[in-house]
């Protein structure tokens, strides 16, 4: 069962866009279990969607007051998930301590809002670029894939199909070769050495040239890769992550950072970004199989696969069961 993965419920998980928590409560389906997410004065909270009187969804109730407040029948919960108001029982009756809803950890960071289903606190990877002030953000997606997040992470990390899948943009099969690199794991960071790659229009001047991608694994969920230009030392880096909504059916969500001048406006560098994953989408969504097989026999790999080695085997080593066999 998906929602029983304690490894991915023990870590942070992407849930939506800050900007999507507006007045009204939103659901979100994460691991196959339906959370609700609502704005006071004091943050963005989030819930198990059940209230505990008669299993009501608290996702179509309101706010009132600071409270998240049950569509069923008009129960008030705290940011605590604590019942502050009965409206059927008499005024100034004390309410059980047991009229409470179950509280997920909630965590506002980079642009997006994450969610600990076992609201165990763990540590937060760190993503530097987003508050640096040399750096320009865009946040994208949502993209929905069906697909297990594993396939759509190692997609990512999957430098040789460039060439391919996106010719013309990202590579040219004329000059598909991956030089040997290593990948390096220290204190549970995984990350490699700059790999090279040759692009056909890298930076918008038309001019064909190398350029040095480093790839690096932050969760089970969430990876990033830097492109730097060797020229001028320019970098871009774009983290991508994924909310596993049920089995073969995920979202995704990134940050486009760079350090210089694009030319272009956040609506053409997303509107590229689309275009890209859509070229990735029908590959991903057709693989076989669908999980991510973790023993490394079952599909053949050789040296440019290194990193593709290595996710597979950090996600054996952590337990991660979902889209894995």
């Amino acid at each position: 069962m998906m929602i029983e993965d304690q490894v991915l419920r023990s870590g942070w998980v992407v849930a939506c866009k800050e900007e999507d928590v507006k007045e009204k409560p939103l659901q979100v389906i994460i691991l196959g279990e339906r959370a609700v997410l609502y704005r006071n004065e004091q943050g963005i909270h989030a819930f198990k969607d059940l209230c505990i009187h008669r299993g009501a969804a608290l996702s179509l109730g309101c706010v009132k007051d600071g409270n998240l407040v049950c569509p069923y029948h008009g129960w008030h919960y705290d940011s605590e998930g604590k019942c502050t108001k009965i409206p059927q029982l008499p005024e100034g009756q004390n309410i059980t301590s047991k009229a409470k809803i179950f509280k997920f950890g909630c965590k506002v960071a980079y642009g997006f809002v994450w969610v600990n289903l076992n609201n165990n606190n763990p540590d937060f990877f760190q993503y530097p670029e987003y508050n640096d002030s040399n750096f320009r953000n865009v946040l994208w997606g949502p993209q929905e894939v069906n697909a297990n997040p594993p396939r759509i992470v190692e997609n990512f990390l999957d430098v040789s199909h460039l060439a391919f899948v996106h010719e013309g943009y990202l590579g040219v099969q004329e000059k598909p070769e991956i030089n040997d690199y290593k990948v390096h794991s220290e204190d549970g960071r995984i990350y490699t050495d700059e790999i090279i790659i040759y692009q056909p229009d890298p930076d918008g001047t038309g001019v064909a040239k190398d350029v040095l991608y480093t790839y690096e694994v932050l969760t089970p969920m969430t990876v990033r890769f830097t492109k730097r230009e060797p020229e001028n030392n320019t970098k871009m880096t774009i983290l991508l992550t994924i909310l596993p909504i049920e089995e073969c059916k995920s979202i995704a969500y990134g940050i486009l950072s760079f350090d210089y001048e694009t030319g272009q406006t956040d609506e053409e560098i997303i509107e590229f970004q689309d275009m890209i994953f859509a070229q990735d989408k029908p590959i991903v969504e057709n693989q076989k199989p669908e999980e991510l097989p973790l023993d490394l026999q079952v599909e053949l790999s050789l040296r440019f696969d290194r990193l593709s080695i290595a996710y597979r085997q950090y996600l054996k080593q952590l337990g991660v069961t979902l889209g894995v066999e």
